[in-house]
């Protein structure tokens, strides 16, 4: 991995704008996961069981999915931002410090909380199974930093295969993503798991045509026809291939689409990005949209974590404190409910925010201490680390070192440690593309 600038790559003091559609579209999508996540838990609490299920199993539901399952889009944006700060980067060894400590900085105060958490619930005589639930909870988005942390390592190296070779690096990772699912549908289950590479490095390079004007500046009819196209592709393959029509897993289904990933995703981001490009004027231009943005942004990644455990201190205090239970999905109470649970689970988020949106919103320092193979092992070492907990959950100490978290989050922190001082360019701004 060379440590010099790619193609297109300045060095330059002059005021960094930022582009508003990946802005727009990276809000969009924490807020829709946000949404989500908050409104499809279907809870009971029962003589020391918590009862879950997911609101989206009603018929017709599904629907839903294929516009509220946005990881797809996160991926985009990133690849596109990615691009473009690592192109206005010193070098690919302060963007890596950069880029790994920006995402590692605000997962310690949540391993830090969730390392007591299960072991204080215990200890005020909650059951075993409703503290077991929440330190699942607590930690299994989580994968998704696994996941994109190896995308940045991967990102210079991506970044040279796309000068060289261009929308075909896209299309081969999306055969290879096809060819992999056909081998899990026959047999080999767990080859699947490759796809959470493939599949979601394939979406990550997307963004780079975007960033260099290929979709970007695609008119809203060639816009639409990608959407209908990605969309269409979806619905075909759903149709006629073994693939689930939710775009997200579901409880007791035999296949998913999300775990691990299906070459599905990837039609489907054709669909979503398509269709946001369509309407990007009208996105960019929404009323209050910058302000709120610039709130937004700076939290990205408190908000996706901290809002799960904000969700489990509702419902401690609801389902098992209160002895609520959720309505039948779709119903009159059910409706009538969904305003008050939001707005009670987004009180508690921004009472988190205010305590932990620090570790991500305060400036970096200046040194650039690791070399690039240590970044790269940090990177891996952290990814390891997230993926554990991420499969395993945050249980109580007691558990021991076999089945408890101790050992994720010491790989973690590990790779945190070795990703060495922080810099400045870790809070880098996206450059205004010219449309």
């Amino acid at each position: 991995m060379t440590t010099s600038l790619p193609r297109g790559g300045t060095r330059t003091a002059d005021p960094v704008r930022r582009d508003t559609f990946l802005d727009v579209v990276r809000a969009g999508a924490i807020l829709a996961v946000v949404a989500q996540h908050w409104i499809m838990p279907v809870l009971s609490y029962s003589g020391g069981t918590l009862a879950t299920g997911n609101a989206l199993v009603t018929p017709g539901w599904w629907a839903i999915t294929w516009l509220s399952q946005v990881l797809p889009l996160v991926f985009f944006a990133g690849g596109a931002a990615n691009l473009i700060s690592l192109r206005r980067a010193e070098s690919t060894r302060v963007w890596l410090a950069a880029r790994v400590r920006r995402l590692l900085v605000p997962v310690l105060p949540l391993m830090a909380v969730w390392l007591v958490v299960p072991d204080l619930l215990r200890g005020l005589g909650i059951p075993e199974q409703p503290v077991q639930v929440a330190g699942s909870i607590a930690a299994q988005l989580l994968w998704f930093l696994s996941v994109y942390l190896l995308t940045v390592l991967l990102t210079p190296p991506m970044v040279a295969a796309h000068r060289r070779w261009g929308l075909a690096v896209p299309a081969v990772l999306a055969v290879a993503g096809v060819l992999i699912d056909v081998a899990r549908f026959s047999g080999s289950g767990f080859l699947g798991y490759a796809n959470a590479v493939v599949v979601w490095v394939a979406v990550h390079q997307l963004g780079f045509h975007y960033a260099e004007g290929r979709l970007g500046n695609l008119g809203r009819r060639a816009a639409l026809t990608l959407s209908a196209a990605g969309f269409g592709s979806t619905a075909l393959m759903v149709a006629f291939g073994p693939y689930p029509a939710s775009m997200i897993g579901m409880p007791g289904a035999p296949v998913s689409n999300m775990s691990p990933p299906t070459g599905l995703l990837l039609f489907l981001a054709l669909g979503q990005v398509g269709l946001l490009l369509a309407f990007r004027q009208r996105l960019t231009t929404l009323p209050g949209v910058t302000a709120t943005l610039g709130k937004l942004g700076a939290r990205f990644m408190s908000v996706y974590l901290w809002h799960m455990p904000a969700l489990i201190v509702v419902s401690g205090i609801t389902v098992y404190g209160l002895g609520y239970a959720t309505p039948q999905p779709g119903s009159t109470m059910w409706w009538l409910m969904v305003p008050g649970w939001v707005a009670a689970c987004g009180a508690v988020l921004l009472g988190l925010l205010r305590l932990f949106e620090r570790f991500e919103t305060r400036p970096g320092g200046t040194a650039v201490t690791a070399g690039t193979p240590q970044l790269v092992l940090a990177g891996l070492l952290a990814s390891g680390g997230l993926l554990g907990l991420a499969a395993n959950g945050f249980r109580p100490l007691s558990a021991g070192l076999a089945h408890g978290p101790v050992l994720w989050v010491v790989l973690t922190a590990a790779g945190f440690a070795l990703a060495g001082r922080q810099v400045r360019l870790a809070s880098a701004p996206v450059v205004q593309l010219k449309r």
